[in-house]
């Protein structure tokens, strides 16, 4: 039986929802279960006017009877946008079908909420298809995608959207797009946000601070009013430390501890460096600290660093190496890939993305801790409070984290440590105006933008 309905609404919306959740230990899991799938999409008609449609699928279960596809539709459903012209449902989202009563799911967990910014970029198409395979939360999770994009990019983010359905994720029972964070960040429990300005020609660090840092106050009241209160938040747009923070201004119901800012790509690529140095595989190599900005000034950590469980310094005895070559390889690591590649990292981002959720959910191995860009206040390190600075965390695997008392901080690492911090405070008062302490006022030491800012 075919259903369809008309619907007139502003919200741009691919929802794949299932009826009831589907048991993991089903044989036939992968080829048949229950879920109700409705698509609305946004569009523009040829004479530039916005329409709007919905077309719904839904599924029941007769105890007694077989599996047997109702009757197709015809091609398309017809649906009326606000301007009076017709418009086309999708095939498959017109359809209606009923599944075995044996069918009914049974173990899977709760279904989560998952939003992302900048969803129709290249990050995204590397992220969203790990997201929905069960890569990150599980693969007995099942989860809800919310994809936020532009007007711009509203017809990539149609395709990504298409390109989600045709991969038949079991795991992935909803998918919403849209270009208003305050209907895509509604019950959010998981914040992934991406999407920023890149610094176009001429454009000094500043100006990129007060671009993004609009784009992100705007982002904090979405998820302010409309996400979960528990919702935790990842910033990857960068300049990700003070966009984090200004999101955090805007978003006082939100716990501060909620706020992360990505530094796990420099971690791994710090892990990286280390291992071809000593000559061993990546995975020996743990402790690994990234400390400050994600900028030029960022202090990859080799003295509380180890290998195979012993500190570094004593399997690799070049201290020059380990002072000046290791730390500008692993900041100046994202130009040399722009170099060789002619572009910005998107396949590594999303693989560090995915590990700094993970180190979120998985509880830390015994004595290993991870780096991410968190809030400072109360930290035992004498960091300035009230900044967004990667640190050494654990976590016991319930979306929070502590900090990790006993890390040695020599001479060395205070003098880098204080010149990232310098930054921040400096980067802080460059976005007074965004954060409620004022008029901004920029006095940036220097320019230490990545490449990927570029």
């Amino acid at each position: 039986m075919a259903t369809s309905e008309i619907a007139l609404s502003g919200t741009s919306r691919l929802l794949l929802q299932k009826k009831k959740d589907i048991s993991s230990s089903s044989p036939r899991l992968y080829n048949s279960f229950i879920r109700q799938r409705s698509v609305k999409f946004n569009a523009k008609s040829s004479d530039g006017q916005k329409c709007f449609r919905l077309a719904q699928i839904a599924c029941s279960v007769a105890p007694s009877q077989t599996q047997t596809p109702a009757p197709a539709p015809a091609p398309s459903t017809t649906t009326i946008a606000p301007d009076g012209s017709k418009r086309e449902c999708f095939g498959v989202f017109c359809l209606t079908y009923d599944l075995k009563e044996e069918e009914e799911p049974k173990s899977w967990k709760k279904l989560i909420k998952i939003a992302v910014s900048g969803a129709a970029g290249m990050i995204s198409n590397h992220l969203l298809f790990k997201i929905a395979s069960g890569e990150v939360f599980g693969p007995d999770q099942p989860v809800s995608l919310n994809l936020l994009g532009s007007e711009r990019s509203f017809g990539a983010l149609e395709g990504v959207a298409m390109e989600l359905e045709d991969s038949l994720y079991p795991l992935l029972r909803e998918v919403s797009i849209g270009v208003d964070p305050y209907d895509v960040f509604r019950d959010a429990e998981w914040a992934l946000l991406i999407g920023a300005k890149p610094r176009g020609p001429g454009m000094e660090r500043a100006d990129l601070l007060d671009i993004n840092g609009k784009i992100f106050a705007e982002q904090g009241k979405a998820l302010n009013a409309v996400a979960s209160p528990n919702v935790k938040v990842l910033v990857v747009g960068n300049p990700c430390n003070t966009n984090a923070l200004i999101c955090l201004k805007n978003a006082p119901n939100i716990p501060p501890k909620n706020f992360h800012a990505l530094t796990r790509l420099d971690e791994n690529r710090a892990k990286c460096q280390l291992a071809l140095k000593a000559g061993v595989f990546y995975d020996n190599v743990s402790n690994m600290t990234i400390w400050g900005n994600h900028s030029t000034t960022q202090v990859p950590d080799f003295v509380n660093a180890k290998i195979h469980g012993k500190p570094v310094t004593e399997l690799i005895t070049d201290t020059k190496w380990l002072e000046e070559e290791f730390t500008e390889i692993v900041q100046k690591r994202g130009g040399v890939l722009i170099k060789k590649w002619g572009r910005s990292s998107a396949a590594s981002t999303a693989v560090s993305i995915v590990d700094a959720v993970k180190s979120l959910i998985t509880p830390t191995p015994e004595g290993d801790w991870f780096s991410s860009g968190v809030y400072t206040t109360e930290n035992p390190y004498g960091i300035a409070d009230d900044l967004i600075f990667s640190m050494p965390c654990r976590s016991k695997g319930d979306g929070d984290y502590e900090l990790v008392p006993d890390v040695i901080i020599n001479d060395y690492l205070r003098e880098r440590i204080k010149k990232s911090e310098d930054e921040l405070l400096a980067e802080k008062r460059c976005v007074a105006h965004l954060i409620g302490e004022g008029i901004g006022y920029c006095d940036l030491p220097g320019d230490t933008t990545l490449p990927g800012e570029q």
